[in-house]
């Protein structure tokens, strides 16, 4: 199902690499079990190449920086990254979790990770990311001694005014501005960031007076003609969900002709809305169109088929779906997904094999495989035990695997004395709460890392206060 290592960056599941490169518990074990330089050699080579598909949904940074404090690892091998000459060309994601990582690693009291913060802030390309790190967790001495520097950054021009402004208003730590506001040694200073913040405040007021971008007209025709005339832009704007919407408001019963016509056939762009609009009104000819929409050839109006199609309930959309589960195309696993949340325990067969055909299926992802996985978990499947344990320890990423533990959790017998023990080293905070939530405290092991996390200065509260709940037992 996953991608080989050959076609990715992702190591083998049963390597050190591809244990921390997933983030799994058993990697930081491992990494402590195996020789020095060849833990450390590892964990830079996730911090270094960023091993998340999607950085904005998986966590990596508090895992790792957690190990670099238990290997002693050095940080140059981070402040060359950093101040490598790739740093102006390599976007945010580049040096991203580096800096995420530097961090926590502050949180822990390393002042080598606060004073790399503090040189990339200043020099740095990020050097938003590394400020908004800063901002929970320098001094505001040390903050306020950054404060010149930074405005450096923007020139005294009228460009550089509206910058410092748009800088402002957009940060998504605003801490720091306030403190270089209010610095009484700087009275310049002072000045220009008060206008910058009274400048923020006016802009974000006069937005919501005025709100940008183009309106349709009140009708159905007109919104149609506007879901039309955005797909026919450059670039191309697809305004599916906005002109179902603005459908919602205008539309009326007199007005389901026109709107079956188009969802029946014609310009894509209205005919995806249009069968929005219809599916959330359950009307009775949706499923068709629907079906038929989902062999058309253009695809972003087969997906807009398909979401509607999952926003959909009832009993007739159920009877629909089971009858499209047994089909091994798109229409076939959206129709599982949608029983995996809505079905009964007389639809786990249909949702437990849709799951296998996605496992065996090449280059199937998280965002296919979580509904399924949720959903033999919600109707306590237990014949999937062993595509879960498959997925746990396979999947490459972490959000899929906490799934796969939720769905073991309620599913294998063995999940607290097994692999549940692991999840209290997991980087994914979910799955760390889960892990101590299932764990039998007879466990010297387990019960040794609950107390680590419970007194951990950088672990989120869900995880402490579910440790501290089984200690007190």
């Amino acid at each position: 199902m996953f991608a080989s290592p050959t076609e990715t960056d992702i190591a083998p599941s049963g390597t050190l690499l591809g244990l921390l490169q997933r983030g799994r518990g058993d990697g930081w074990l491992h990494a402590l079990a195996a020789p020095r330089s060849e833990a450390v050699a590892a964990l830079e080579h996730c911090v270094l190449h960023d091993p998340r598909a999607d950085w904005q949904l998986e966590r990596r940074s508090l895992y790792y920086a957690r190990l670099y404090l238990e290997l002693g690892a050095d940080l140059w091998p981070l402040t060359d990254h950093l101040f490598h000459a790739d740093d102006a060309t390599g976007g945010e994601e580049r040096t991203g979790l580096a800096l995420s990582v530097l961090g926590h690693l502050a949180t822990y009291g390393r002042g080598h990770a606060l004073r790399l913060l503090r040189g990339y802030a200043v020099r740095g390309a990020n050097w938003r990311w590394a400020l908004d790190e800063l901002a929970v967790r320098d001094s505001d001495a040390g903050l306020r001694g950054l404060g010149p520097r930074i405005l450096e950054r923007f020139p005294r021009t009228a460009e550089g005014e509206d910058a410092l402004a748009a800088a402002v208003r957009d940060s998504f730590e605003p801490r720091p501005w306030r403190i270089w506001a209010e610095d009484p040694e700087r009275p310049a200073q002072r000045k220009r960031l008060t206008a910058a913040l009274e400048r923020g405040d006016f802009d974000r007021w006069q937005r919501q007076l005025r709100p940008s971008g183009p309106r349709p007209g009140w009708s159905v025709a007109s919104v149609l003609d506007w879901a039309r005339d955005g797909y026919e832009q450059t670039p191309p704007q697809w305004r599916e969900a906005p002109a179902a919407r603005c459908l919602a408001a205008v539309a009326g019963p007199e007005d389901r002709s026109a709107l079956l016509a188009a969802a029946g056939g014609g310009h894509p762009a209205p005919r995806a809305a249009a069968l929005r609009h219809l599916a959330d009104r359950d009307d009775a000819r949706a499923l068709d169109l629907i079906e038929a929409a989902t062999n058309a050839a253009h695809p972003q109006l087969r997906r807009a088929a398909l979401t509607a199609f999952s926003r959909m309930a009832g009993p007739r959309v159920l009877d629909r779906a089971r009858a499209w589960a047994v089909r091994g195309d798109e229409l076939g696993t959206t129709a599982a997904a949608l029983l995996a949340r809505r079905g009964t325990t007389t639809d786990a067969p249909r949702v437990l094999a849709a799951l296998r055909r996605a496992v065996r299926a090449p280059g199937a992802d998280s965002r296919e495989l979580g509904p399924l996985v949720e959903g033999v978990g919600r109707l306590r499947v237990a014949a999937a035990v062993p595509v879960l344990r498959h997925l746990y320890r396979e999947t490459p990423s972490s959000q899929l695997r906490c799934h796969a533990a939720r769905a073991l959790a309620v599913t294998d017998p063995c999940f607290a004395s097994g692999l549940a023990v692991e999840c209290l080293w997991d980087c994914e905070e979910e799955t760390r709460q889960l892990g101590a939530e299932s764990v039998p405290t007879g466990d010297a092991r387990a019960l040794a890392r609950m107390r680590s996390l419970a007194s951990d200065p950088a672990e989120q509260a869900g995880v402490v206060s579910a440790v501290r709940c089984r200690l007190a037992l």
